[in-house]
């Protein structure tokens, strides 16, 4: 990336921040909007929020590192999110997360090599009666089983998303 995109994304944050009332309150949105800006929220971008906002830098790295919606390092183009909470998990979840990370070839945590796929298990994505659930780029798939993830990958391929 070029210093000047960089100085453009960094202005887009700026002005973000600059136009919120007051700095009460404006961590989260100002994250989520850096995130959308940059697409994670490195450790540079963290010390920038911090010190327009004027409040410590670990503040912020212990709000990006507590909320599973924040990411530090950048994810694939294709985002796998299983859920892990008690009735995922019962159902199932960890065995269909083994299966996504088997297929991919992707640890939970990681991006491939090639920046296609990123695994993450989440706590709990509030969606208990589907258990147990998967979320490829914000789209749900509800009672997944280990013989359902092949065709998930394929389908998130085949559609672009």
């Amino acid at each position: 990336m070029s210093a000047t995109t960089d100085a453009a994304k960094y202005a887009e944050l700026d002005a973000f921040i600059e136009s919120l009332p007051s700095n009460d309150g404006a961590l989260i949105p100002a994250l989520h909007h850096a995130q959308g800006i940059f697409g994670h929220l490195p450790f540079e971008v963290q010390n920038h929020i911090a010190h327009k906002l004027r409040i410590p830098s670990s503040k912020v790295y212990g709000v990006v590192t507590f909320y599973s919606f924040f990411n530090i390092n950048p994810k694939g183009r294709y985002k796998v999110q299983v859920c892990m909470g008690t009735a995922c998990f019962v159902r199932g979840s960890g065995k269909v997360l083994d299966e996504f990370v088997k297929e991919l070839n992707v640890q939970p945590g990681a991006t491939s090599n090639d920046g296609m796929w990123s695994i993450d298990g989440l706590r709990c994505v509030g969606a208990c009666g589907l258990a147990p659930v998967v979320t490829v780029n914000g789209k749900v798939y509800g009672r997944v089983e280990v013989k359902d993830v092949h065709g998930i990958i394929y389908e998130s391929l085949a559609k672009g998303e």
